[in-house]
C-alpha cells in the first residue's frame, strides 16, 4: 500500500502510548493472540479502557485514532453501534455478550449477556432501551442490562439486519424467504413480507423506498407500504458486501465472480443515480472494500473500509485520491464491524481480536448533535452510612466497612480468564419447616424454627448434605462394591423391574411371568413414572375410581379426566400392562407440579439420584389438592359438548373433600391471653416424631397410636404476630379436628437419618428382636408397630382418642353411639432402598371385594404387591417386613374406615356430541382445506360397523441403545413417540372411504424428529400459529375414539397395535381387524401395507411420504379383498394365496417396482396362483 502524501504525524505515536501489560496478568492472554493487539490499551481488572495521554495530536478535519478498548480478548466483535440518544458506543461479540462505553474516553458503562450462545448481528438504540438481534432472537434491554422483552423467531430463521421504519415499528430481514414487521408496543408480529431467495442481508430506508441488499449481488427498491419490488439494481455478479444511500445517490461494494477462481473483491464501487434509476460511472478505489458509509460533513464523502483495516475517503462522483487513505492499527486482526456516529464526527471499528477502535476528526468529539444525560450506577455510599450498633444481634457483618490493608488485588477484581464462577447450592429446607407447613392452594406457610441465623447460609453445605442423606444410602460391602451384606439384599419381587426390548419391541416380552393376576400393571419406562404405585392406590379406592370416571370437562390438561381415561383401561385389561403416558403428559404441563419439583429430569431417574421417598409424599399432597380443585370447579350445564354433567363434583362441593377432608381448628394463644381460632380443611396429615434428648443415647419405645394422635392434634410453640400486642410474640399453636374423615391419609415424613432410626427402633421393640430381614417368618410379626386396625373417636371431654384394635372385632353398641369408628389399614407405599439401582417405590394394597368380583367373579379381599407391572399376592403380615425394615421407610400410609363406604356407579359421560364439527386451533385453516366430512346424525356408528383407522406419529425422545460385545444392539429405552395425526374413514354406506375424522394433534412438547418420510408430518403442521391443517387437542380426538370404542365399532387398519399403544387406548381384540395379521403366515415376516396394496389391489401408495387417509382406505380395501378370498375358497384357498404372496415377496426382495413393465414384474392379480381373485 502506498502511503505517500499522508501526514507523517498520523503514523507516529509517543512511546508512552504503547503501555505494557502487568506481569501478573500475562498468563491470562490467549496464546494464539498477538501481544501487540493490546498496544495502546491497558487492561485493568474490570476491562476498562485507558484514556489516551494528552500528547496524542489530532488534526482538525482528519480522522485519527482516539481510543481503543477491549471487551473480551480473542472474541470477535460482530456488531458496533453509536447510541442515537446518549453519548455511548455499543459493541456485541461472537458469544452474545454486549458492552457499552461512555463518551470519547470510552469508560465502561454496562456489560451483560444479551444472547446465550448466538452472536450479536445488529444493534439498534431506542428511547427506552437497546435492541440486540441474533440469528433467531430479538432482545430488548435497558441500557443497564435489564431485559425488557424477548422476541423469538420462527424455526429456521437466520436474521442478519433490522431497520426502524418509525418510532414503534421494526423490520427484520435475513437469509430466509421473508421479512418480518414487528410492533414494538405490543411486541407482536404485524406483517410478514415474502422476498426472493436467498433473502435480505442489508436494509436501508429513505423517504421514497426500502433498499434491500441480497447476497446474490442485487439491490431491490421496495414500496414503503406494500414492500413490493419497484426497481432492481444488479450490482455485482458474485455477492454484495455493503451499500449506503444518501440523497439521490446509492453506492455499493461487493464481490465479482471470477469463474473457476471463485469470488474476488471488486475495487470498483457501483454508484447509482436514484433520480434516473440508472448507474453512473463506477468509482475505482485503492483498497479492497468491505464496508462503506456516506459521511456528509462538508460534502457527500464516502468512507470505504477494507477487512485488513485500510480506510479511504473519496467523493462518489469524483476520483479517489491515494492521499485520503489511513490505516486502523488492528495488529494483524481483521475488521468485523463498522459504524459512524450520527454527528459524523466519530467512527468505530470492531476487530476479530475483541478490540473496539474509536476514530475521530476532533479531540472534543460528540457522538450526537443533541444527547441526553446518561444515568450511571450509584456510587458507593460507605462514608455516609449511619452509626452501627456493634452489639445488635441482627446486625449483618457485611455492613461494616473494611479498610484495604494490602496493595494486592481483591479476588473479586481478578479478570474472568483467571477466575471460574462456582455457585454454591442452597441447603435443603429445614425438615421442621416442611412438617409445620400449611398449604393454602399451592402456597405453603410455616413458622421460622430459628435453627439458622437470619439471612445467612453456612459454607459447609456439602458436609451438611452428606450427613442429611446418610439415611438414604446403603453402606458398601467390605468385600467389594458388587457384593452387599445379607441385610440389604432385596428380593426379586421388590427390586426395580425393567422391560427387555427386542427387535419386535414388546411383542415377545413375557409380562405374564411378572403378573399372573387379572389386574393391570403400569409400564415404568415413561418419564416421571415413579408415581405408578400411587396411581394404583387411587384406582383401588372405589369412590375415587367412580368419581374420575364420571368426570369430564373441557380443560385440555385435566388430571381428573386423564385419570378417568386411564382407570377405564385398567378396568378393561385382563392382566396386560397399561401405560399412563397421556396422564403423565398432562401432569408435566401443570405449572404447580413443576414448581413443587415433581417433574424429574431423565438423568435423575436413570441415575437414581431422585429422593423418591420425599417425592412421592409431595406428589400425594399435590394430586389430592389438584383433584379436589378440579372436581369442585363449577361447570356449565353441559360438561362437554352436550354430555350430561357428572353426578359427582358438579354441585360445587368436591367429592375428594368429602372423602379425605377433615375440618381442622387451629388456635394460637399469645402469652398476653389473646387467642385466635381459624378453621380450615386438610386432606392429609403428616407424622411428627418426639424430639430426642441429646443426653439420651437410646430411643424410647412409643405406641403408633400415640404418635399419630400427637401428629393430628399437634401442639407447638412459635413466634407469631399478635394483633393485641401489635408485635411478634411467642405463641402456642394447637390443632384439633372437629370430625373424623372417611379416609385417613398419612405422610410418614421419614426424610432424615433420625426418623429412619426412630422407625427401626420401634420395629425392633415391637417384634422383640434385634432386627429382621425379608426372610422373617410371618408368625414372628404378629405384633408389628403399625396396627392393622385403629379405633378413633372424638368426645367433648377427652377430645380425639386413638388406640389399636384387635383385627376382626366389632365395636359395641355403646361405642358406636358415642361416634367411635374403626379404621382398617388398606394401603402402604414404601421406598425400597437398593444401592445398585437407586431404589424404587412399591405399594401394598388390600384389594376389595368389588374389584375381585369384576375381574375374577369371586368375592374376597386380598393383599397384593404392586411394583410397576409386577403384581403378586402377599400375606397381610409380610408387607410389614418391607415397610419397617429392609426396604427402608414407609413413605405414606392410607387408612380406609370400615364403617362407611359409599360407592357410586360409573356412567359413561362421553356421548355422540364429541363427533360433531369443531373449530380448528390453527389460525390459517380454511374450510376449503378440509380433508374430511364429519358424520351426520343419520350416520352415527352402531355396534359392529367398520371404521378404517390410521395414525401418524412424531418422535419426542430418541431411542437409547447399546452395542453388545457380539455386535448386536440392545435397546435400553425405546423412543418416546407422540401421536400427530389420526384419521378415521367410513367403512360402509354410500360414503364408504370418505374420512369423518382427520385431526392433526397439537403438542406443547419439543419434537426432535417429525419422521416426515414415514408420517407425512412437516414442521409447522402442529403449530397453531402457522399450520393450515385441522388442528385439535389430543383430548378432543381421544374422546372421539373412546366414543367409537364404547359404541362397539370394529377398527380396520394396518399395525393398529402400535397405533393404539401410542394413542394410549385399550381396545378389545374382537373390535380390531389388523391387516398385518390377516395376510400373515406363522413364523414368517410381517408384510408392509405398500406391498400388500401393490400385490392385491394393483395400487401404488406411500410414494414419497405416508398419508393416513390413503393408508386407512387401503386397509379397508384389503379387508374387503380378504373377505372375497375367504368366501371364494375358504381357509385352504387363503393359505394358498398367502404362500404365493410370500414367494412373490422373496422374488421382489419385498420392494414394489417403480412402474409397471412387461417383464413380469407387475402386480400378479391375474396370475394362475391367484384364481379366486380373478375379475375382482
Amino acid at each position: 500500500m502506498n502511503f505517500d502524501g499522508l501526514d507523517p504525524g498520523m503514523g507516529e505515536y509517543p512511546p508512552n502510548l504503547h503501555g505494557t501489560m502487568d506481569a501478573g496478568l500475562e498468563p491470562s492472554m490467549d496464546p494464539h493472540l498477538n501481544p501487540n493487539l493490546l498496544q495502546g490499551v491497558e487492561l485493568d481488572p474490570e476491562g476498562l479502557a485507558v484514556t489516551v495521554p494528552e500528547q496524542v495530536h489530532l488534526m482538525e478535519g482528519m480522522f485519527s485514532e482516539l481510543h481503543s478498548a477491549v471487551s473480551e480478548v480473542g472474541i470477535p466483535v460482530t456488531a458496533t453501534h453509536f447510541d442515537l440518544q446518549e453519548e455511548m458506543l455499543w459493541m456485541g461479540n461472537h458469544r452474545g455478550h454486549v458492552t457499552s462505553f461512555f463518551g470519547p474516553t470510552m469508560g465502561r458503562h454496562s456489560s451483560f449477556q444479551a444472547h446465550a450462545t448466538d452472536d450479536v448481528r445488529h444493534i439498534q438504540s431506542l428511547e427506552t432501551g437497546v435492541l440486540f438481534l441474533s440469528k433467531c432472537n430479538l432482545k430488548c434491554h435497558t441500557r443497564g442490562g435489564l431485559v425488557m422483552f424477548d422476541f423469538p423467531m420462527d424455526e429456521g430463521a437466520d436474521m442478519h439486519s433490522l431497520l426502524m421504519t418509525d418510532n414503534n415499528t421494526l423490520l427484520m430481514g435475513g437469509l430466509q424467504n421473508y421479512a418480518v414487521e414487528v410492533d414494538l408496543n405490543t411486541v407482536q408480529e404485524t406483517q410478514k413480507f415474502n422476498v426472493e431467495v436467498p433473502g435480505v442481508a442489508i436494509m436501508r430506508q429513505t423517504s421514497r423506498f426500502f433498499f434491500c441488499g441480497h447476497t446474490s449481488g442485487k439491490i431491490t427498491l421496495r414500496d414503503l407500504r406494500s414492500f413490493k419490488t419497484e426497481h432492481e439494481f444488479d450490482a455485482f455478479s458474485g455477492s454484495l458486501s455493503d451499500f449506503d444511500v444518501h440523497g439521490n445517490l446509492l453506492a455499493a461494494c461487493g464481490f465479482s465472480s471470477r469463474g473457476m477462481n471463485g469470488l474476488a473483491c471488486d475495487r470498483f464501487l457501483m454508484v447509482y443515480d436514484l433520480r434516473m434509476m440508472r448507474a453512473v460511472t463506477p468509482l475505482q478505489v485503492h483498497v479492497d472494500p468491505l464496508f462503506l458509509r456516506f459521511i456528509p460533513t462538508y460534502t457527500s464523502r464516502l468512507a470505504i473500509i477494507s477487512q485488513t483495516g485500510q480506510c479511504q475517503f473519496c467523493e462518489p462522483t469524483g476520483l479517489a485520491n491515494v492521499a485520503d487513505i489511513f490505516h486502523v492499527n488492528t495488529v494483524g486482526q481483521l475488521l468485523m464491524s463498522f459504524d459512524v456516529s450520527s454527528s459524523k464526527q466519530a467512527l468505530a471499528f470492531g476487530d476479530s481480536g475483541g478490540c473496539v477502535h474509536l476514530w475521530s476528526d476532533a479531540p472534543e468529539v460528540s457522538f450526537n448533535d443533541y444527547s441526553r444525560e446518561t444515568d450511571f450506577a450509584l456510587p458507593c455510599l460507605v462514608d455516609t452510612l449511619p452509626q452501627l450498633d456493634w452489639n445488635h444481634d441482627l446486625l449483618p457483618l457485611s455492613l461494616i466497612p473494611m479498610p484495604l490493608t494490602s496493595t494486592e488485588q481483591l479476588l473479586s477484581d481478578w479478570p474472568t480468564a483467571l477466575a471460574t464462577p462456582s455457585p454454591r447450592r442452597a441447603p435443603p429446607a429445614d425438615p421442621e419447616i416442611l412438617r409445620t407447613m400449611k398449604t393454602v392452594g399451592f402456597i405453603g406457610y410455616a413458622a421460622n424454627p430459628r435453627t439458622r441465623p437470619r439471612n445467612q447460609v453456612p459454607y459447609k453445605i456439602k458436609d451438611v448434605e452428606l450427613d442429611y442423606d446418610n439415611y438414604n444410602q446403603v453402606p458398601e460391602s467390605p468385600i467389594g462394591r458388587d457384593e452387599e451384606p445379607h441385610l440389604y439384599m432385596v428380593p426379586k419381587k421388590y427390586r426395580k423391574v425393567t422391560i427387555k426390548y427386542s427387535k419386535l419391541g414388546l411383542e415377545d416380552f413375557d409380562f405374564k411371568h411378572y403378573n399372573r393376576t387379572l389386574f393391570a400393571g403400569l409400564e415404568p419406562h415413561i418419564p416421571n413414572a415413579y408415581c405408578n404405585c400411587m396411581i394404583q392406590v387411587l384406582y383401588f379406592l372405589e369412590p375415587i375410581r367412580c368419581l374420575v370416571q364420571n368426570h369430564l370437562c373441557q380443560k385440555e390438561f385435566c388430571l381428573a379426566c386423564e385419570l378417568g381415561f386411564l382407570f377405564h383401561m385398567l378396568d378393561l385389561s385382563r392382566g396386560d400392562p397399561c401405560q399412563a403416558s397421556n396422564f403423565l403428559r398432562a401432569f408435566r404441563t401443570i405449572p404447580e407440579a413443576s414448581a413443587l419439583g415433581l417433574i424429574l429430569a431423565d438423568s435423575d431417574e436413570q441415575t437414581g439420584k431422585a429422593r423418591l421417598g420425599r417425592l412421592i409424599q409431595s406428589w400425594n399432597r399435590f394430586i389430592l389438592t389438584q383433584l379436589h380443585q378440579e372436581t369442585q370447579e363449577q361447570e356449565g350445564p353441559q360438561a362437554y359438548r352436550g354430555a350430561s354433567s357428572s353426578s359427582l363434583g358438579s354441585s360445587g362441593e368436591s367429592a375428594i373433600g368429602k372423602l379425605f377432608g377433615c375440618e381442622v381448628e387451629n388456635s394460637s394463644l399469645c402469652r398476653c391471653g389473646k387467642e385466635t381460632v381459624r378453621s380450615s380443611l386438610t386432606l392429609l396429615f403428616t407424622m411428627h416424631y418426639p424430639e430426642q434428648n441429646s443426653q439420651e443415647k437410646t430411643i424410647k419405645e412409643y405406641d403408633f397410636a400415640e404418635i399419630l394422635k400427637k401428629s393430628i392434634c399437634l401442639e407447638q410453640s412459635t413466634q407469631a404476630w399478635c394483633e393485641n400486642c401489635e408485635k411478634y410474640q411467642p405463641t402456642v399453636q394447637t390443632r384439633n379436628i372437629r370430625c373424623l374423615p372417611d379416609v385417613l391419609v398419612i405422610n410418614c415424613e421419614v426424610n432424615s437419618a433420625k426418623e429412619a432410626e426412630f422407625w427401626k427402633v420401634q420395629a425392633e421393640d415391637a417384634c422383640n428382636m434385634e432386627g429382621f430381614t425379608f426372610d422373617t417368618k410371618a408368625e414372628d410379626l404378629r405384633h408389628v408397630w403399625i396396627p392393622l386396625t385403629l379405633k378413633m373417636s372424638i368426645s367433648k371431654s377427652q377430645g380425639l382418642e386413638i388406640s389399636s384394635w384387635p383385627e376382626g372385632e366389632e365395636l359395641s353398641a355403646a361405642e358406636e353411639e358415642e361416634g367411635a369408628a374403626l379404621y382398617d389399614l388398606v394401603v402402604t407405599v414404601s421406598h425400597v432402598l437398593d444401592a445398585r439401582t437407586g431404589g424404587n417405590l412399591v405399594a401394598h394394597i388390600k384389594v376389595g371385594e368389588t374389584y375381585h368380583q369384576r375381574k375374577e367373579g369371586v368375592t374376597h379381599q386380598q393383599w397384593y404387591l404392586f411394583n410397576d407391572f409386577l403384581i403378586e399376592p402377599i400375606d397381610k403380615f409380610s408387607k410389614h417386613t418391607c415397610v419397617l425394615e429392609s426396604a427402608g421407610h414407609p413413605v405414606k400410609c392410607i387408612e380406609l374406615p370400615a364403617h362407611v363406604l359409599l360407592f357410586a356407579s360409573v356412567k359413561n359421560p362421553i356421548d355422540a356430541s364429541v363427533l360433531l364439527t369443531e373449530a380448528s386451533l390453527a389460525r390459517k385453516q380454511r374450510k376449503s382445506h378440509a380433508t374430511f366430512i364429519p358424520l351426520m346424525v343419520s350416520e352415527m356408528p352402531q355396534a359392529g360397523d367398520l371404521v378404517g383407522l390410521d395414525a401418524e406419529f412424531v418422535t419426542l425422545n430418541q431411542e437409547e441403545a447399546e452395542l453388545r460385545s457380539d455386535g448386536t444392539k440392545s435397546t435400553i429405552k425405546p423412543s418416546q413417540m407422540s401421536v400427530a395425526r389420526i384419521t378415521c374413514v367410513r367403512g360402509q354406506g354410500p360414503n364408504e372411504g370418505v374420512p369423518f375424522i382427520d385431526d392433526y394433534i397439537s403438542t406443547q412438547e419439543q419434537v426432535v424428529d417429525y419422521l416426515t418420510q414415514y408420517s407425512g408430518i412437516k414442521p409447522g403442521d402442529l403449530d397453531a400459529k402457522i399450520s393450515s391443517k385441522h388442528l385439535t387437542t389430543l383430548k378432543s380426538t381421544y374422546l372421539k375414539l373412546r366414543f367409537l370404542i364404547d359404541t362397539g365399532v370394529r377398527f380396520v387398519g394396518h399395525g393398529l397395535q402400535k397405533d393404539f399403544r401410542v394413542i394410549n387406548l385399550l381396545v378389545l381384540k374382537d373390535q380390531v381387524i389388523d391387516t398385518v395379521y390377516l395376510f400373515h403366515l406363522p413364523r414368517k415376516r410381517m408384510i408392509s401395507l405398500r406391498f400388500l396394496a401393490w400385490y392385491f389391489l394393483d395400487l401404488s401408495i406411500q410414494g414419497e411420504t405416508h398419508d393416513s387417509i390413503e393408508d386407512a382406505r387401503t386397509a379397508l380395501q384389503l379387508y374387503r379383498k380378504f373377505l372375497e378370498l375367504s368366501r371364494g375358497g375358504g381357509t385352504d384357498e387363503v393359505r394358498k394365496v398367502l404362500k404365493g404372496l410370500y414367494e412373490k415377496g422373496r422374488q421382489m426382495d419385498w420392494k414394489v417396482p417403480e412402474s409397471e413393465t412387461g417383464d413380469g414384474q407387475g402386480s400378479p392379480k391375474s396370475a394362475a396362483v391367484f384364481p379366486s381373485v380373478m375379475g375382482l
